[in-house]
């Protein structure tokens, strides 16, 4: 398989002879308000033209509706025929921008061979996750493929470390810019994510969702570092770069 990081959240999958975009976040640099009053949103560019980014792709899955995870650019470029998977309860609001084909992931979905689970995420911990809502995960299965879990905006917490220990993937994506809503953590940091491979030992961890919001705290170098420190390697812990295509 192949996955190739576009910005943020948004990456694609070539994964058993099928293209998959997730989280399409398409906004020009700084077109979109900012979090912190630090930067507008994004806060990099695309590393690619929205229609290589498109190119091919056959299924896309969005997590949940925030702006960085499928924003306005988004919904107007995405083709609206494509199936697209998402998490129960956002299928009328994405209905609702055109789209025909619509699939909430309920917990199992196979499609055409690639088998979707849903997963249980929490957006923070205590009060904040009432602001930020709910989101979903997944974990992906295929013939003669690697097992992935995409645990999408979470911290780490029980059923994050539940999903591992049960499913033993061989593939772990994190969202680890240690992003902030008014002080309280929203997705993992750098010690949610060194933890993270500690319980997934066997897996190879692909820290991504960095670098491109205002309200991220933790940039990759520093993630490295806190890696390092933790006697982590490279080899386990893989941080890509925008644009970037991970061969696994």
């Amino acid at each position: 398989m192949k996955l190739q990081l576009f910005r943020n959240a948004t990456l694609e999958l070539d994964y058993a002879g099928r293209t998959v975009l997730i989280d399409p976040y398409l906004a020009p640099r700084h077109s979109l308000p900012s979090f912190t009053g630090r930067s507008p949103n994004p806060m990099t560019e695309l590393p690619a033209s929205i229609e290589d980014i498109l190119k091919g792709v056959e299924l896309v899955v969005v997590s949940h509706l925030h702006t960085d995870h499928f924003d306005g650019v988004a919904k107007e470029r995405v083709p609206k025929d494509l199936p697209l998977i998402c998490r129960p309860g956002d299928e009328t609001t994405i209905l609702k921008a055109g789209f025909t084909d619509v699939r909430p992931l309920l917990d199992v979905l196979d499609w055409n061979g690639l088998v979707f689970t849903r997963r249980e995420g929490s957006h923070g911990l205590g009060p904040v996750v009432e602001k930020m809502g709910p989101v979903m995960g997944f974990t992906l299965r295929a013939q003669d493929e690697p097992s992935i879990y995409w645990t999408g905006d979470t911290v780490l917490y029980h059923p994050v470390v539940k999903t591992i220990a049960e499913t033993s993937p061989d593939i772990v994506v994190t969202h680890s810019c240690g992003a902030k809503w008014d002080g309280d953590l929203i997705v993992m940091d750098a010690e949610q994510t060194a933890a993270t491979c500690g319980l997934a030992k066997d897996a190879r961890v692909i820290a991504v969702h960095m670098e491109a919001l205002d309200h991220a705290t933790v940039t990759r170098a520093e993630l490295r570092r806190a890696a390092e420190a933790k006697k982590i390697s490279a080899q386990q812990l893989l941080i890509p770069a925008d644009g970037e295509t991970l061969t696994l």
